[in-house]
């Protein structure tokens, strides 16, 4: 029997919230993972037709999950991916660019602190890609807002 209330650790790289997507290409979108951003197939359970039902990658200390559009509407997702610094943001925008991503937006300084830039890949998944290179307040974001052009 099962007892439903003792507590059991949730896997490696799983959080809180764990982002999940159904994508086409979804194993052309683990391949755009494994080379841009390092990430590591931990789980993958293919359909009897070659399709990917399930697949749990990990990058960095983050597991996103996702498989094939099958029973489910393609879902897309826009994700963040945080990196050391702002050179990191460069480095890997080019490496996913590499990989076979289509850039969003360039790499860029923002008013709250960060460098970001952001990267669509072939499943049709947003990636920001962004470090913090300010520690600011939300009261120097605000006035950085304010002068800002509508």
């Amino acid at each position: 029997m099962i007892d439903m209330k003792k507590t059991l650790p949730r896997p490696d790289g799983h959080h809180t919230i764990t982002p999940g997507f159904v994508v086409p290409q979804a194993a052309a979108v683990v391949t755009f993972l494994e080379k841009a951003f390092g990430g590591r197939v931990v789980d993958r359970y293919d359909a009897p037709d070659g399709k990917v039902g399930h697949v749990e990658v990990l990058i960095g200390d983050s597991v996103v999950m996702f498989g094939d559009a099958i029973h489910d509407p393609a879902m897309p997702a826009n994700l963040s991916f945080y990196v050391p610094n702002g050179d990191a943001v460069d480095a890997t925008y080019k490496k996913a660019l590499a990989a076979g991503a289509t850039s969003v937006a360039e790499p860029n300084n923002q008013f709250y602190g960060y460098r970001s830039a952001s990267v669509r890949d072939v499943g049709g998944n947003k990636w920001t890609i962004c470090a913090v290179i300010e520690q600011l307040s939300r009261e120097q974001i605000i006035d950085r807002m304010k002068g800002m052009k509508s």
